[in-house]
């Protein structure tokens, strides 16, 4: 085997957000080359090499892809968002899409990557088969994950390179910045409470209180993700990825609450996202009283994504046997993580 076939060179699209700035961190640990693709330009606090690219603009896509000619797997977490789930499906599939051709026309691409969830199962619709399993039938209607899926399946016939696609429960991330990242949320909604001596209510309905969840920790994440990228096991199929454990939010709360010293309260339907627009000057007084990072609440999260969660009047979990029987044995307890990433973001001066 000669020195090209042995490197391992990853472009990761999506690099800003919670899933790839976790991919990135855990290909270089493992020393991997790595490039990284985002549609804004280029945050100031940011390392290592990383590109601006609108991937809906096929010609600049070919223009930027062109020189990356040493790449051997694609890693793609990038997402548009758009009205209503039929409007996110183009352009969802038209940047994977150009993303995939102008590498595979340059590059010695092996492998790529596509994250996904459980909106694959119909989880945005309503209620859905729980445990959701990867074999399950196909959902009607418009879900640009299932779409992409379709298209790169099709696309990688009679290709040398191959494909997997992960479905992660809810996230656990400790980057800050991102309406999607549900800890962060809880975080800040918390420490609003303990400034304003205020119990922790569960901002959502008596049913969701009630309904079984999963989370899956973005370090585990990542590591599955880099194992699919090189398991023969692994070619061409999808795997849902959680922590192994199961947790309904009744019994989640009282854990989340106990870590920030404070009482809980019966249930009462909040947006978090009106919350924190509410709260907007208290967090601006409580960053310069205990000199956080970022004074602008609404820089650190909306709000919407945890509203989106909280929404949920139903079990919203998946089977996670699949690849643990393929070959990854990784898992994390929950109530753990959360209260390491609840320490992480104290830490950082994110929370007070």
């Amino acid at each position: 085997m000669n020195n090209r076939q042995k490197k391992r060179v990853a472009l990761v699209a999506g690099a800003t957000g919670i899933v790839g700035q976790q991919l990135i961190r855990a290909l270089m640990a493992q020393h991997w080359q790595v490039t990284g693709l985002t549609r804004q330009p280029r945050p100031d606090n940011h390392s290592g090499n990383l590109l601006s690219v609108d991937l809906l603009d096929r010609s600049q896509s070919q223009q930027v892809l062109s020189s990356l000619t040493e790449v051997t797997h694609i890693f793609y977490s990038a997402w548009l968002d758009a009205p209503d789930w039929a409007a996110m499906v183009k352009p969802n599939v038209t940047m994977l899409q150009n993303l995939v051709s102008g590498v595979e026309q340059v590059a010695p691409l092996q492998h790529v990557s596509l994250m996904q969830g459980y909106k694959v199962y119909g989880a945005h619709l309503g209620p859905f088969k729980t445990p959701a399993r990867e074999s399950d039938a196909g959902v009607p209607g418009a879900e640009f994950n299932a779409s992409q899926q379709r298209w790169l399946s099709a696309q990688q016939q009679g290709k040398a390179w191959h494909w997997s696609a992960l479905r992660p429960g809810v996230v656990g991330s400790d980057r800050p910045g991102n309406s999607m990242n549900l800890a962060l949320s809880l975080a800040i909604y918390a420490s609003i409470c303990h400034a304003e001596a205020l119990p922790l209510r569960f901002p959502g309905s008596l049913e969701t209180w009630h309904s079984l969840v999963d989370f899956t920790d973005a370090e585990l994440l990542a590591d599955a993700t880099l194992w699919a990228a090189e398991a023969a096991e692994a070619h061409n199929q999808a795997f849902n990825i959680n922590n192994g454990d199961l947790w309904r939010w009744s019994e989640l709360w009282p854990v989340i609450a106990d870590w920030f010293g404070l009482d809980i309260a019966p249930p009462v339907s909040l947006s978090l996202q009106q919350l924190f627009h509410d709260y907007r000057q208290t967090w601006r007084e409580l960053a310069a009283a205990r000199a956080l990072v970022q004074p602008d609440i609404l820089a650190l999260s909306d709000g919407r994504f945890a509203d989106f969660v909280f929404g949920w009047r139903y079990d919203m979990f998946g089977d996670g046997s699949k690849i643990r029987q393929a070959g990854f044995h990784h898992f994390r307890a929950t109530d753990t993580m959360l209260c390491d990433l609840f320490a992480r973001f104290r830490a950082a001066r994110i929370i007070p």
